[in-house]
């Protein structure tokens, strides 16, 4: 492949799907579509249930290549995918799709639905209850081996319908390319919980013992490799087109972000991510931290890992307070459409003003500013800021799933519209500094933020207020986005079909 070719890039994402073309050499985005899914389905569990419907997000991907240019999707020598990489659902093999005839188009049939990575069926309780992992990382709700645990203990004959698992992602991939079983990258295997990182296995024994059919664990195979081949042609994609193994989506959001040991890279989409690469040196450790973190370790490309603190609050918190004001606004009788409302309260944060605060005389010490008293921490400065403190854990967070969000400091002048969203805007960047420091930034070398993702590079306050807080130079760059990063991972690896999958202790499992 010494020419240049197309690589097409899927993301299989929380809220929308988008697919691009990439030319190999340059790494230019040729062209790009994108969709929103509106495949969340209602749980039977409420607020503890968080699933989606496959057919809808499938239909969705496929719609977005159908409208990419012909010509160029002939040109495609490599698919790469990437996608919400704690989610998880179960299919039966042999019965799952489907091409339609005389058509390009896979439906789905004997699937379940998407349990996504919010999904919050695994009480802290629950959790407990579960053996610990032989892992460098903890357990979570929305994890995929703890939500298969979960349905093997409370709706073992649901679970019994099945005998494949993985993520939607790594379902498509098996799709495609027609598997007997799913292929997962160690990028996806270690987002689920249970897998040995370092060794690159399944923890077989423990969850054979805590009641988990093993037939349902996907093959893994390092992040890059292929998994497989399309078997017909594809909307113009040749038959025998390379896919490689789908990858997560945080990983491939940094990947082309991430140009200098330097760099910290934020991400703040439907949740929010800050991130920075590992020494090359660093070996994660075999077994899970005592207590909670808020940062953890996540495998990366070519054996490098990444430090990560992951929020589960971010353009998922806004988008509440968007349809909390909808809806107060539907009971007042007046119906105004989402879109005006994100308009409105985007122009009143940034034009909010108040009376800049008296300096104190108390000191002439430079502000700590990792400090929550520091000026950097009330976000930005004295003159443009609202006064109010808002915590936007309304998801919660993995370190502390039972924490609430609140508002304090609340007083008569700061209760217009737009201090109130810059007041959250504010909050998802300082509930994302409270996990990973600026302190923690510098010990590790780095010198500058680069921003990505949907919410961050479309809403100015968020922009703002992390400049102000993490006091570096931040910068925006369109690139981080994961679609081309699952491209550009593509064009990097070496493209062989993976000889050996890494089998769980040494076993090989026939695909």
């Amino acid at each position: 492949m010494s020419k240049s070719y197309c690589v097409l890039g899927i993301d299989l994402g929380t809220t929308s799907v988008k697919v691009c073309l990439v030319d190999s050499k340059t790494q230019e985005v040729l062209a790009s579509q994108k969709k929103d899914t509106y495949s969340d389905v209602p749980s039977e569990l409420g607020s503890d249930g968080n699933k989606q419907d496959v057919a809808r997000i499938l239909s969705a991907v496929q719609l977005c290549i159908s409208r990419l240019p012909r010509d160029q999707l002939r040109k495609v020598k490599k698919v790469a995918t990437c996608g919400q990489m704690h989610g998880c659902m179960m299919w039966k093999q042999g019965d799952a799709w489907f091409q339609k005839p005389d058509s390009d188009r896979y439906e789905t049939k004997n699937v379940s639905y998407l349990y996504t990575w919010q999904d919050n069926r695994c009480s802290p309780e629950f959790l407990s209850s579960l053996p610990t992992p032989r892992s460098h990382q903890p357990l979570a709700t929305g994890y995929g081996c703890a939500t298969l645990l979960w349905f093997s203990k409370y709706r073992p004959l649901e679970l019994s319908k099945y005998d494949r698992a993985g993520t939607i992602h790594d379902f498509f991939v098996a799709m495609l390319c027609g598997l007997e079983h799913p292929v997962m990258s160690v990028q996806n295997a270690a987002a689920w919980g249970y897998f040995d990182a370092a060794a690159k296995t399944w923890n077989t024994d423990i969850l054979s013992a805590a009641g988990l059919p093993l037939e349902l664990l996907p093959t893994v195979v390092e992040s890059g490799e292929v998994a497989g081949e399309l078997t017909s042609n594809w909307y113009a994609i040749p038959k025998g087109t390379p896919v490689i193994a789908s990858l997560g989506d945080l990983q491939c959001s940094v990947l082309p972000l991430l140009s200098a040991p330097d760099i910290a890279v934020v991400n703040i989409s439907t949740s929010a991510q800050i991130s920075f690469r590992l020494p090359e040196s660093f070996v994660p450790p075999t077994k899970p931290p005592t207590s909670p973190q808020t940062t953890e370790c996540v495998p990366f490309m070519e054996g490098r890992y990444l430090s990560v603190a992951a929020s589960l609050n971010g353009g998922n918190a806004l988008a509440a307070f968007v349809r909390t004001l909808q809806q107060w606004a539907l009971d007042l009788g007046c119906q105004v459409p989402q879109s005006k409302i994100w308009e409105r309260t985007l122009t009143l944060g940034a034009a909010c003003c108040e009376e800049p605060e008296p300096a104190s005389t108390s000191s002439d010490a430079p502000a700590d500013k990792d400090s929550p008293c520091s000026d950097h921490m009330a976000g930005g400065t004295r003159g443009r800021e609202t006064l109010m403190v808002i915590t936007p854990t309304v998801f919660g967070e993995r370190h502390s799933p039972e924490v609430n969000g609140s508002a304090s400091n609340i007083r008569c002048g700061n209760l217009k519209l737009g201090q109130v969203m810059r007041a959250l805007c504010k909050g998802i960047v300082a509930n994302l500094h409270s996990m990973m420091p600026r302190s923690v930034l510098l010990d590790a070398g780095v010198t500058r933020i680069v921003g990505g993702g949907s919410a961050l590079t479309r809403n100015p306050l968020l922009l703002q207020e992390l400049q102000a807080l993490y006091d570096l130079p931040v910068t925006l760059d369109s690139r981080g986005d994961a679609a081309i990063g699952a491209a550009i991972a593509a064009i990097r690896s070496d493209g062989d079909v993976a000889t050996a999958a890494i089998r769980s202790d040494g076993d090989e499992k026939s695909k």
